[in-house]
C-alpha cells in the first residue's frame, strides 16, 4: 500500500515520500497536503510529468501511437505509462467509474445533503518540523541522497514557506512551454483520476508525480496557517508566468519580477508576526480575533455601503468613450454620458437625456458578459472590453476611460455586475482600490530605483518572461530596480500575497483550457473551464464565442462509451468530445469548482470526500 513516490512541489522541488498507492488519488493528496501542512487540500491534485511531445498531439493521438507501438493488453487498454495519462476503462479493482452506463448524471446541487456537506479542508496547525535530506546549499534536489521528509520534535521548520531561488538543473531541464493555445490546453492531459488510486494509473514505486494546484479559488489565505500554501501558490503562479503559460504586458511582467525581487531580498530577513491574517500585537485578545474573522466572513455580502438609505439603489454616472466595432468598418470612440445601475450600462448623447431619463442609445446587460483590462500604462491607455451574450454569440464592445481612476470605478462596476452583483455590494469599494493599487505598482517609481545595481546579480531570466527578455534586452535590470522601487517596503508575505493578487488579476487567470469538437461543428475548438463558468473560444486567438454560466447548469453528463460530454443549461444543451485530455478530466474540473463554490466558514465543518467524488466521479 504505501511506497516512496517522488513529488515536485509548484516550487519545483523534489521530495521523496511515503504515499498510500492504493486508497483514491484525491484521498493520498489529502495525506501528502497534511504531512506537508498544506490546508484546503481540495485545491491541489497530482498530475504526471509532461515532456516537449506532449505538447504536438493530441491525447488521442499519442495514445493510438502508444498501442500500435506496444501492441494492445489483454483487456485491450494501452499500456499505463507517462504517455497513456488515463486508462481507457477502468482496471479491475476500480471504482469502475469509467464504465458506467451512458450519460449518467451528477447533479449540480444534491438534494438532501449530509450535515457536513460544506467541504472545508481542517486547519492544520504548524506544530511539527520537517527535515530536508538530499539538497544542497541552494536547495537543490540530488538524486542520488537520500531525499526524504523525516519528522522531528514538534516546531514547523519554514523550509517550505521559503523557497530556493534558483530550481535545480534536472527540474529546469523538464519545464515544457507551450508556444500556442492548442499547446496550453495539450497541458491539461497530465492531471491524474481523482476516483481512481495511483496504483490503478500506472504509477510504480519511485516514480515522479507533481503535486500542483488544479483549482484556482483559494479559500482563506490566513498568514497564520498558510505560509506554506502561500509560498507554493506564490511558486506556481511565477513559474506560470515565467513559462509563458499564461500572458501579461510588459508593465505587469517589470512588476512581477518586481514583486519576486522584493520577496528574494526579504528571505532571511525579521518579519512581523500575524495573528489571524494580520500583523498584530500582543495585546490582541480572542474577541479582536473573532471580530477579525466575522469581518472576512461578512465579505462579500451584499450590504449597501454606498448609501444612508438602504433602500436606495447606488448609481454611477460619468463621460466615457465607447466602441462597437463592425465588420469592413473603421470606426472611431464616440463619447456618451454612462450611467450604470441595476447591472445595466445606460448610454445617452447628453448630460440632460441622462438626467432625465430619456431613451438611451444603448442598453447593455452586463451580467453574464465577459470584462477584460485593455490598459497600456505607458500610453496612459485606460479601456475596457466587454464581451456581451447575443444571439450570435459574443458581441464585443469597447469603453475607454480618461484616467485611472475612472476606469478603476467602472471596471469594478462591470466585474460586479457580470457576476449578478450590484453597486450596493460591499465588495465594491474595495475591488475600486485593488485595481488602482494594481496599476500603481506597474508604474515606475518618481524617485527612481531604491538599490544600486551593482549591489545585486539580478539574472533577467530568473525574474522576466523569454519574449521580454529578448525585447528589453541590456534595459532589463535597471527597469526591474526602477519597478522594485514601488513595492520595496512590503514585507515577505505581503510581496508573496501581492504577487498572488496581481497574477489572479490577469485576464487569462483560472482559465484551464480544452480542445473540443462540438456536436454542431466539424472544425476544433476551444472550451475554457473557470471557477463559474464555460467559455467556447476561438482557437487561433482565444476569442470568446460564447459563454455559459454554472448558476444556469441543471446538470452535466458523459456517455462513457463515446466520451461524448453533455452539459444541461437553462438555455439549452451542449454535446462535446475532448481531443486533448480524457472526458474524465474536464468531467472532473466542472464538478471540482461546484464542489469548492459550497465551502463556508461554518464550525466542524470537514472535509466531504463522498460528495467531492458525487460530483467529479461520474456516476449519480
Amino acid at each position: 500500500m504505501h511506497k516512496n513516490l517522488r513529488v515536485q512541489m509548484p516550487d519545483l522541488r523534489y521530495l521523496s515520500m511515503r504515499v498510500d498507492f492504493s486508497v483514491k488519488t484525491f484521498s493520498a493528496v489529502i495525506g501528502v497536503c497534511k504531512d506537508l501542512g498544506i490546508r484546503h487540500p481540495e485545491e491541489l491534485s497530482f498530475c504526471k510529468p509532461l515532456e516537449a511531445n506532449h505538447l504536438k498531439h493530441n491525447y488521442k493521438e499519442i495514445t493510438k501511437r502508444k498501442v500500435e507501438q506496444n501492441g494492445p493488453q489483454r483487456n485491450g487498454a494501452p499500456p499505463a505509462d507517462t504517455n497513456t495519462f488515463i486508462p481507457n476503462s477502468s482496471p479491475v479493482g476500480s471504482t469502475g467509474s469509467l464504465d458506467k452506463t451512458p450519460f449518467m448524471c451528477a447533479p449540480v446541487t444534491p438534494h438532501k445533503p449530509p450535515p457536513s456537506s460544506t467541504p472545508v479542508g481542517t486547519p492544520v496547525g504548524n506544530n511539527a518540523t520537517w527535515k530536508r535530506n538530499g539538497y544542497d546549499a541552494n536547495g537543490s534536489y540530488s538524486p542520488n541522497a537520500n531525499n526524504s521528509l523525516e519528522q522531528l520534535d514538534g516546531s514547523f521548520d519554514s523550509s517550505l514557506a521559503q523557497s530556493p531561488p534558483h530550481p535545480s538543473p534536472e527540474a529546469r531541464s523538464h519545464l515544457v512551454r507551450p508556444k500556442t493555445l492548442v499547446e496550453k490546453a495539450r497541458m491539461n492531459v497530465a492531471w491524474l483520476d481523482s476516483s481512481l488510486s495511483i496504483m490503478e494509473q500506472g504509477v510504480r514505486e519511485n516514480d515522479t508525480l507533481c503535486l500542483r494546484f488544479k483549482f484556482f479559488t483559494f479559500y482563506d489565505l490566513n498568514p497564520k496557517y498558510d505560509a506554506v500554501r502561500i509560498n507554493q501558490i506564490y511558486e506556481q503562479a511565477r513559474w506560470q508566468l515565467l513559462n509563458e503559460e499564461i500572458d501579461c504586458t510588459e508593465e505587469e511582467m517589470l512588476m512581477f519580477g518586481a514583486l519576486q525581487l522584493q520577496v528574494t531580498l526579504q528571505t532571511g530577513q525579521p518579519q512581523p508576526n500575524f495573528d489571524n491574517g494580520s500583523v498584530s500585537s500582543p495585546n490582541d485578545d480572542d474577541i479582536d480575533a473573532a471580530l477579525t474573522d466575522l469581518q472576512t466572513t461578512l465579505e462579500g455580502s451584499t450590504i449597501n455601503a454606498h448609501a444612508n438609505d438602504i433602500t436606495q439603489v447606488p448609481e454611477l454616472y460619468d463621460e466615457l468613450r465607447f466602441l462597437k466595432p463592425k465588420r469592413f468598418t473603421l470606426k472611431a470612440f464616440k463619447r456618451y454620458w454612462f450611467t450604470c445601475k441595476d447591472l445595466h450600462l445606460y448610454l445617452y448623447k447628453s448630460r440632460e437625456e441622462m438626467v432625465h431619463r430619456g431613451n438611451p442609445t444603448h442598453s447593455i446587460n452586463l451580467k453574464g458578459c465577459e470584462v477584460t483590462p485593455d490598459v497600456n500604462i505607458s500610453q496612459n491607455k485606460f479601456g475596457i472590453k466587454l464581451e456581451v451574450p447575443s444571439a450570435d454569440g459574443m458581441s464585443e464592445m469597447y469603453i475607454r476611460c480618461d484616467d485611472e481612476r475612472q476606469y478603476a470605478k467602472w471596471m469594478a462596476a462591470c466585474r460586479l455586475a457580470a457576476k449578478g452583483r450590484s453597486l450596493a455590494d460591499s465588495s465594491y469599494d474595495s475591488e475600486v482600490q485593488t485595481i488602482l493599487d494594481f496599476m500603481q505598482m506597474q508604474r515606475p517609481s518618481e524617485r527612481g530605483p531604491a538599490i544600486n545595481p551593482s549591489s545585486l546579480n539580478i539574472q533577467p531570466d530568473d525574474y522576466i518572461a523569454p519574449r521580454f527578455v529578448r525585447k528589453l534586452k541590456g534595459k532589463l535590470v535597471q527597469r526591474i530596480l526602477e519597478a522594485h522601487a514601488n513595492v520595496k517596503e512590503l514585507s515577505l508575505i505581503d510581496a508573496k500575497l501581492n504577487y498572488i493578487k496581481a497574477w489572479q488579476s490577469l485576464p487569462e487567470y483560472g482559465i484551464s483550457l480544452f480542445v473540443v469538437k462540438f456536436m454542431d461543428n466539424k472544425k476544433e475548438d476551444l472550451l475554457g473551464v473557470a471557477h463559474n463558468r464555460l467559455m467556447k473560444m476561438d482557437i487561433n486567438n482565444g476569442d470568446h464565442l460564447k459563454t455559459w454560466r454554472f448558476n444556469t447548469m441543471k446538470a452535466w453528463n458523459v456517455n462513457w462509451e463515446v466520451k461524448h460530454m453533455m452539459v444541461q443549461f437553462e438555455e439549452g444543451n451542449i454535446i462535446f468530445s475532448v481531443l486533448s485530455a480524457d472526458c474524465k478530466v474536464i468531467h472532473e474540473f466542472i464538478g471540482g469548482y461546484i464542489f469548492l463554490s459550497m465551502r463556508s466558514k461554518e464550525a466542524n465543518q470537514t472535509l466531504n470526500e463522498e460528495l467531492f467524488h458525487k460530483l467529479t466521479g461520474g456516476w449519480s
